[in-house]
């Protein structure tokens, strides 16, 4: 597949995770440089293509129920990183053809590529922010072009919890949930593993930033004030197949869940 020329004022010379996921998602938005650390990270961890991909299935499958089920046709995806395809949009507009997004990203390479990714698509504003501040996120003139937060809305936050210590996501999951009415969907999913063996595998390679474990009570407080919805706080490839797990599985895996507030 023709890799997609760089937009103007991005260094293709340096890697952006978001982009090795591109690489690891199969899609076509990403260099070479992003495939030679996606490579290298997949030599000490193969399983890692399999972890990003389950998580785009669960990122997916859980937006298009909030549409199907609770008719949001408005999402909040925090640090969305690339639209890579399948992108959660499309999975929103088989359901809903006019649903809209504002993907937040504080990484400006990734921001300036997608605003060229989504040009002239109606209804999917690129907003450069960082999610740690709700109140820059929400009062965004992209964001409010695109979102009423007096309507229901659904939050993603996929694959981020992580990259932050648990009482900080405690708070940011509060703190947006607290700005967006009853019948809105909280949907996210954090990396985990029941120890920290394969995490320590990959770090020496994945200097991008510092990564948190979350205990699966942990991940379970995320969604105070939600009504978790079945087949509840799982696997992610286990909540796209709607099964409930009794034990976690081995190694890496995105714990996974969705929820409802009250």
């Amino acid at each position: 597949m023709p890799e997609t020329p760089p937009s103007p004022g991005i260094d293709v010379t340096k890697p952006n995770i978001a982009r090795v996921y591109d690489y690891w998602l199969g899609g076509k938005d990403n260099f070479a440089a992003d495939r030679l650390l996606g490579e290298q990270l997949l030599a000490l961890d193969p399983g890692m293509r399999d972890l990003v991909r389950g998580n785009r299935q669960f990122l997916c499958a859980a937006t298009a129920r909030a549409a199907r089920e609770g008719g949001i046709r408005q999402f909040l995806d925090l640090g969305a990183g690339l639209p890579a395809s399948p992108a959660v949009h499309e999975a929103a507009r088989e359901v809903i053809p006019g649903a809209r997004f504002a993907y937040v990203d504080n990484d400006p390479v990734v921001a300036l590529h997608t605003r060229a990714l989504l040009a002239g698509t109606v209804g999917l504003e690129p907003v450069l922010a960082d999610l740690g501040d709700p109140r820059a996120v929400l009062s965004d003139p992209g964001t409010v072009s695109v979102l009423d937060l007096s309507q229901p809305a659904g939050i993603i936050m996929g694959s981020v919890g992580h990259f932050l210590p648990a009482e900080r996501v405690r708070e940011l999951t509060g703190a947006y949930l607290s700005r967006v009415p009853s019948g809105s969907w909280l949907i996210m999913s954090v990396g985990r593993a029941e120890d920290d063996r394969p995490e320590q595998k990959i770090k020496p390679a994945y200097t991008a930033a510092q990564t948190y474990r979350h205990s699966p009570e942990d991940f379970a407080s995320f969604f105070a004030g939600t009504d978790v919805v079945p087949p509840g706080l799982v696997a992610a490839r286990a909540w796209v197949a709607g099964v409930s797990e009794r034990t976690p599985p081995a190694g890496l895996f995105m714990h996974s869940g969705a929820g409802v507030k009250r």
